[in-house]
């Protein structure tokens, strides 16, 4: 009886230690999403890295922008190009942020959490400071985080100057994140 107490124990104090370290996955999908009268234009991207630390509420995510998949490939040359996103220069876009209401985030219980995220999105070679709403679900010791925001393109110098492309891209793109630890 003793031993199987020690071991409960034990199991439990290794599933809390495991939720409460930094947890990194590639378990990520980007999406963004515009449109203009002219057409929707929609991107998906599998190939990012994200980590995650519940004792001090950290998130980084590196995203390799030529990874993202477009319906037609002409959009996706656009999206790539010296006069759009320069991806060659600029391959990665990153996320380095914190959960400033830690303390209404529960990584050792079971539930959906509204995570306040403040920190710096670097796009083309651009960094602002962002602050953005995600929820961050807890099951069975595993982690999950979802959000849904608006980019102003113009802020991170993304905009064809003239041309047929400048009037089919929406000035502002809805960006969906969902990671799974």
């Amino acid at each position: 009886m003793k031993k199987v107490f020690l071991t409960i124990i034990a199991l439990v104090i290794i599933s809390l230690t495991a939720v409460a370290q930094k947890q990194t996955t590639t378990k990520t999908h980007f999406k963004f999403f515009s449109t203009t009268p002219a057409e929707n234009i929609e991107a998906n991207n599998y190939a990012s890295v994200g980590t995650i630390d519940p004792s001090t509420g950290d998130i980084v995510f590196s995203v390799p922008m030529q990874s993202f998949e477009f319906e037609k490939a002409l959009m996706q040359e656009h999206f790539n190009s010296k006069k759009f996103l320069n991806t060659k220069t600029n391959p990665k876009a990153k996320l380095t942020g914190k959960i400033v209401n830690l303390d209404k985030v529960n990584f050792k219980n079971d539930g959906s959490y509204t995570a306040d995220i403040e920190g710096d999105l670097t796009i083309n070679g651009v960094t602002n400071p962002i602050k953005e709403k995600a929820t961050i679900s807890v099951k069975d010791g595993k982690l999950s985080l979802d959000s849904k925001f608006n980019l102003t393109l113009a802020d991170y110098k993304v905009a064809f100057k003239g041309g047929k492309p400048s009037t089919n891209i929406a000035k502002t793109v809805e960006v969906t994140v969902s990671v799974n630890y």
